[in-house]
């Protein structure tokens, strides 16, 4: 059975009732943008896509994807993902998998595969992925692991499923160890079953680094973009949906806007930080 999420159904809603700008927000990437300079975000629809584009690229790129591969992109949403590696790279075997089989139905009718490559969507559980030992020379999860059941047995699937020497990248937003500290104050909690859905944003880069051994991952790849993240708040309430939401899914407009808020003024004052992360399974497989 599909897991849903809120703002999935929303996004879902939306498309299929032609809201232009919300399909050119959220049509393609359904995730927060990259600015290199984010002071000079235009946070005009155009804009945030190449941000989101951005955060993608930087996602992968830290993964080393290159020409001929084979290639998972787990939490694929609508398949932005693959897309981008479809339209950026020649001779690769791409894979998207998702829990929820309306995003792979959409992802599906929207990319098909150019340049010699092969492209396949599939429904699946990321921490029991439907795939043979030693299949990938590279998996990426962005902006999703936050919504897994269990990090730590995403790994562990990653790590089996990943070809030796293959690479895991993903994005995730951390706690810091002031706010992870506060051991009766559950971010997770605030978030879990509201318009994000189940989140479970209680971890931390010391965690992340000791999951990394446990699994006998080098880390490659670690970078706070936090600071290049922030506009995304702006963009967001730009767009000022939320009567609509009100309308559609009964949510009350208040609780989602300091849900929000709630994540934007943490994250300005790096109390919940963004990072980009990528892993490297040894080359001996042993």
């Amino acid at each position: 059975m599909s897991k849903r999420m809120p703002y999935f159904d929303y996004l879902l809603s939306c498309f299929e009732n032609g809201h232009e700008s919300l399909e050119k927000s959220f049509g393609h990437h359904v995730h927060w943008g990259y600015w290199e300079e984010p002071d000079q975000a235009e946070l005009s629809l155009a804009d945030f896509a190449l941000a989101t584009e951005n955060l993608t690229q930087l996602i992968y790129g830290s993964a080393r994807v290159a020409d001929g591969q084979v290639i998972l992109d787990v939490g694929c949403g609508f398949g932005g993902t693959i897309s981008s590696l479809n339209n950026h790279y020649r001779d690769v075997e791409l894979i998207g998998v998702n829990i929820d089989e309306r995003q792979i139905l959409r992802a599906r009718q929207r990319v098909a595969p150019v340049g010699g490559n092969s492209v396949r969507f599939q429904q699946g559980d990321a921490c029991a992925l439907p795939f043979a030992d030693n299949s990938f020379d590279a998996i990426l999860a962005v902006e999703c692991i936050f919504h897994f059941p269990s990090r730590e047995q995403f790994f562990k699937e990653a790590y089996r499923t990943l070809k030796p020497g293959g690479y895991l990248a993903l994005s995730d937003f951390l706690l810091s160890k002031e706010l992870y500290g506060i051991h009766d104050l559950s971010i997770s909690q605030f978030l879990t079953n509201g318009f994000f859905g189940s989140c479970n944003v209680q971890f931390t880069k010391d965690e992340y680094q000791q999951l990394s051994r446990q699994n006998n991952f080098s880390i490659e790849f670690e970078k706070n973009i936090t600071k290049n993240t922030l506009p995304t708040y702006k963009f967001l309430k730009s767009l000022n949906n939320a009567s609509q939401l009100y309308k559609l899914y009964h949510f009350k407009n208040l609780g989602i806007t300091l849900t929000i808020f709630l994540i934007e003024l943490l994250s300005k004052f790096d109390l919940l930080e963004y990072f980009v992360f990528s892993f490297r399974k040894p080359l001996n497989n042993s």
